[in-house]
């Protein structure tokens, strides 16, 4: 399958931007047109997004135009932030998408909706107050999805540092834990820190794992009880795992996903690659399989959703998720955007992460 990604920005939010973001995506793929366009458009563009729209659907050639505004864009070559752009992936093949093939989706609300939450696994972008388009036409109901044809794998990477064991929940006030492990919240949370953070505990990088594949849930305040006050109702007798956002371990955990959703396996044409563990996987089907040796998965292009506060504003100097896949993938097209919450399968549903990386690798039909 060809495809290629294109890159554009500006001082305005012109549909110019759009068009040659996909003209640049159609030159990289050595197409004259394209079957389907995944586009991102810049948050300057959220107001009146269908010019620009109509702009990339003239310049590719076709009606198939996904995609939403985001905080943030970027391509395998660079990324873009705090100026008006636009980033495209085109797409050569049009063969119908696996019955099972997960489905891309794209929102605008403020949390996942709920019809999302059970079904056919999702994995996309959120990105509250967005403008979210499909088949070239804007999403009145803030919802737009697309299946995309080939073989597939998710990684999924939280970034997140682990502090301890499980801990059992042992007394609880509404979205308060008060007692775990025999002390206070906040004093288990404290002797699992490092030394050198327990007097002023950072709570914004900090969450608490029910399950170590399910997104975590953050810490709104440390209380003078010593209770916590978290984002979810927890209950008496559950168990929890403090973990921490940190730029080196979420960037060695980046690489581990990406690492991980390489290995092959005995499956169907759809799979959903997680980093549950380095010898099993999900297939969309839902039952397990052996990863076997013989094989590497080998994607012809990615799509990636991260978090506003995952990217260069967390790493402080550049992308290292970004840097991660271009070292993994060398010249593989990639589409991506920053938003406020990342959706993928998690369990027996579909979750919304934060400040997590869901990265999509698609692979299509060689003859």
């Amino acid at each position: 399958m060809k495809a290629g990604s294109g890159l554009a920005n500006g001082p305005h939010p012109a549909p110019e931007l759009a068009s040659k973001a996909v003209r640049q995506a159609l030159a990289a793929a050595g197409l004259e047109r394209a079957a389907a366009v995944i586009l991102f458009l810049s948050r300057e563009f959220s107001r009146q997004p269908q010019p620009a729209i109509l702009a990339a659907a003239r310049a590719a050639g076709c009606l198939q135009v996904f995609g939403g505004t985001a905080s943030g864009l970027f391509t395998e070559r660079g990324w873009l932030l705090d100026q008006p752009g636009a980033a495209a992936l085109v797409l050569e093949n049009a063969d119908p998408a696996p019955p099972a093939a997960p489905i891309v989706s794209f929102s605008g609300h403020t949390t996942l909706p709920f019809a999302w939450h059970e079904g056919v696994p999702r994995l996309g972008l959120l990105d509250t107050d967005a403008a979210v388009w499909t088949h070239g036409r804007l999403a009145t109901d803030g919802c737009a999805e697309v299946r995309l044809p080939g073989q597939t794998r998710l990684a999924i990477s939280p970034g997140l540092r682990l502090l301890g064991e499980a801990l059992r929940i042992d007394a609880t006030r509404g979205y308060d834990i008060c007692r775990c492990a025999g002390q206070t919240a906040l004093a288990s949370l404290q002797r699992n820190l490092p030394a050198e953070l327990r007097d002023n505990i950072p709570l914004h990088q900090i969450v608490a794992l029910r399950l170590l594949d399910q997104p975590g849930i953050p810490i709104l305040s440390a209380n003078a009880d010593g209770s916590l006050s978290l984002a979810e109702a927890l209950s008496e007798g559950e168990t929890i795992t403090w973990a921490m956002r940190q730029p080196l371990a979420a960037e060695q955990d980046m690489r581990q996903a990406l690492r991980a959703a390489t290995m092959a396996v005995k499956a169907g044409s759809a799979t959903i690659e997680t980093t549950a563990g380095p010898a099993t996987i999900e297939t969309t089907a839902g039952p397990r399989v052996d990863v076997q040796k013989e094989g590497i998965f080998r994607p012809d292009c990615g799509l990636m959703f991260s978090c506003i506060g995952r990217g260069p504003l967390f790493y402080g100097d550049d992308d290292r998720d970004l840097l991660a896949f271009r070292q993994q993938f060398p010249d593989t097209p990639l589409l991506g955007a920053y938003g406020s919450g990342q959706i993928a399968p998690a369990g027996a549903q579909n979750r919304l992460f934060h400040n997590s990386v869901i990265t999509l690798l698609i692979e299509g039909k060689h003859v």
